[in-house]
């Protein structure tokens, strides 16, 4: 019950005014305003909010019906119970219809009935008034979520602008694929590079060359780099190289595939004119260089006349330091060739055991200085058919990487295996080892050790050794630990030709 609620009592009898007034207050309610003139009760009105009105009917100035409308219309959520006599039982109804009262009481009432009309009365004005405050929240929250989608859209829409100029006006072409590799959708610089008009509903493996067959099947969230690609230009005639990134994607629940691909003709240009730079420099440099070891080889021999020890020993540095540019120079010539596929293999079936033993007999001089001991027992001695000298260019690098890197008194252990008609030769040393920085660009040209132990080189043998195993078709890795030695082991698929014995 709520005691503290407002209640207006109107009637033009005093005796009835107080009457109520009185039964209310006996009940608990204070708030109670008695008048008997409609006008000073609409003045009270004008300032005040009662959450139950009670007038009679029948008054000199102004009936019940009229001062209720007139009520209604200052405090439209207010209760409103209309006193009338038996004869007036019309009338009330009608103001029910019209007016919209709560209810009509018959003179004369019973206090109960009257009473638990006021309590209910008084909760119906608080839901109404409740109901309200909800409606009125509830339409500013909705207003106020109309203003966020609004701006959220607005934010949207000009991201979404954005992020399509960027798409647009984008160097590298972008496309859509679906799970069948048929195009969807595609930018304005994937027309352009792939040289046709026609891409929607498009294979995107039938548009482009796979120059090496490369595997293009990917996972969910996977990316694969492809190089070695190439599209036709039909109006030039000629083929344009590019590069491929594909990702797949789930887009709305459907596996996608997203593919970036770049026009990359100006790269390998580049590249082309500086190694055709590198490969001019280095053949114009072998013509002094083998005048200057020709010189100092007359000179050694006494072909000028005989030298002091002085000389001699002046003439054999100059001369070793002339055959390690020598070196160095037929080394970049093999890398160009390789890189520019100028590089023919001459395949000849030979012993592998033979040829490791050979390797290890010219690097002897090394092995007897540091002392070093060889292990080939577990070498197979098997024929395999691949390119000699290019094997043995790889076989020397990697044993004489081996001898420089081990400890004093260290071994060295050659190993093969065979499976099927595969052979993998590996090569392990317990010297300096390698490290994670080592192992991560190993292969890489103009690479070296970070180990401050690590010997000068150029950076050009392993990677050099690399090109020749993967124009053999074949693989090779490194593995290794800091002072725990390291192993390198290369693998040429399909090489073995007959077998004579296994020692």
């Amino acid at each position: 019950m709520d005691i503290f609620a407002k209640i207006l009592v109107l009637d033009d009898e005093a005796m009835v005014v107080k009457t109520l007034k009185t039964l209310l207050k006996l009940e608990g309610y204070n708030n109670v305003f008695d008048f008997t003139n409609a006008k000073e009760a609409l003045l009270w009105l004008s300032s005040n909010t009662p959450s139950v009105i009670i007038s009679d009917f029948i008054m000199p100035e102004m009936n019940g019906i009229e001062f209720l409308i007139k009520a209604k219309e200052l405090h439209p959520d207010t209760t409103q119970i209309l006193l009338t006599g038996y004869a007036d039982k019309e009338n009330a109804i009608r103001a029910i219809n019209e007016v919209g009262i709560f209810k009509y009481i018959e003179k004369p009432w019973n206090n109960d009935d009257l009473v638990l009309n006021i309590k209910n009365g008084i909760e119906r004005t608080n839901l109404k008034i409740q109901l309200k405050n909800k409606i009125n929240e509830l339409e500013n929250l909705n207003k106020n979520l109309e203003n966020l989608v609004n701006q959220k859209t607005k934010e949207l829409k000009t991201t979404n602008e954005k992020l399509e100029n960027i798409i647009k006006n984008l160097s590298e072409g972008l496309l859509v694929l679906n799970s069948n590799n048929l195009v969807e959708q595609a930018n304005n610089a994937a027309f352009e590079i792939l040289k046709t008009k026609n891409l929607i509903d498009k294979n995107f493996f039938e548009l482009v060359i796979n120059e090496k067959n490369q595997n293009t099947s990917l996972n969910l969230n996977e990316t694969l780099y492809l190089k070695d690609f190439s599209v036709v230009d039909y109006s030039k005639n000629i083929t344009v190289p590019v590069e491929i990134s594909l990702s797949k994607i789930d887009m709305e629940g459907q596996a996608k595939t997203l593919v970036l691909i770049r026009d990359v003709t100006s790269q390998k240009e580049n590249e082309r004119l500086k190694d055709d730079f590198i490969a001019t420099l280095t053949h114009d440099l072998r013509t002094p260089v083998l005048a200057s070891l020709n010189g100092l080889d007359f000179a050694l021999k006494g072909t000028f006349g005989e030298l002091n020890e002085q000389l001699k020993e002046l003439f054999s540095t100059m001369k070793r330091s002339t055959e390690d540019m020598l070196g160095l120079v037929n080394v970049l010539l093999e890398v160009y060739r390789y890189e520019s596929g100028k590089m023919h293999l001459v395949k000849t079936d030979f012993n592998i055991k033979e040829l490791i033993s050979d390797c290890i007999v010219e690097l002897k001089p090394l092995c007897v200085k540091n002392n070093i001991v060889f292990d080939i027992l577990k070498v197979d001695d098997v024929e395999i058919y691949a390119d000699r000298s290019e094997i043995k260019r790889v076989l020397f690098n990697i044993l004489g990487n081996a001898i420089k890197h081990s400890f004093d008194m260290g071994e060295i252990i050659v190993k093969t295996e065979i499976n099927d008609k595969d052979i993998k030769v590996s090569v392990q040393d317990f010297g300096e080892g390698l490290s994670k920085e080592d192992l991560e660009g190993l292969f890489k040209k103009f690479q070296r050790g970070t180990s401050k132990k690590r010997l000068p080189s150029t950076g050009l043998g392993l990677y050099l050794s690399r090109q020749i195993v993967e124009t053999h078709g074949g693989t090779i890795e490194a593995t290794g630990e800091i002072n725990k030695g390291a192993k390198f082991t290369f693998t040429l698929k399909n090489a073995l030709r007959k077998e004579k014995a296994i020692l």
